[in-house]
């Protein structure tokens, strides 16, 4: 399919007591473009996605306090594991950020799929 041919809309998602998770896997969808009918897994055919309320997401169970990020900076002693609610604190959208990174393909078109997601508090 050429890149003329994709007609992409906007579309704003409200955030405000909404489960990441579930939130995360309907943003995700949007970006691909899995709702469409002319949906090809091999064609970046998505929509832009504009998430309102971040700063409103609902977290179930314990994961609040519980669930823990990783990243390593290849220093020694660089290891780094912030909470849910330390990153949260910090930045509310960087959570979402994630959330939706992660349920994304983890393929070359990737990282220009996200692009297309705007998160405001």
């Amino acid at each position: 399919m050429p890149k003329a041919k994709i007609q992409r809309q906007t579309h704003t998602v409200d955030a405000a007591g909404v489960p990441l998770g579930r939130l995360a896997a309907t943003v995700a969808g949007l970006l691909r473009g899995k709702g469409k009918t002319t949906f090809r897994f091999d064609v970046d055919g998505g929509d832009f996605v504009n998430v309102t309320n971040a700063a409103k997401v609902k977290f179930t169970g314990k994961k609040f306090t519980q669930k823990k990020y990783f990243w390593h900076t290849f220093y020694p002693g660089g290891a780094k594991q912030p909470t849910i609610k330390q990153l949260f604190e910090k930045s509310p959208e960087k959570v979402i950020w994630k959330a939706v990174w992660g349920m994304l393909p983890t393929n070359r078109s990737r990282k220009q799929i996200i692009k297309r997601l705007k998160i405001s508090k």
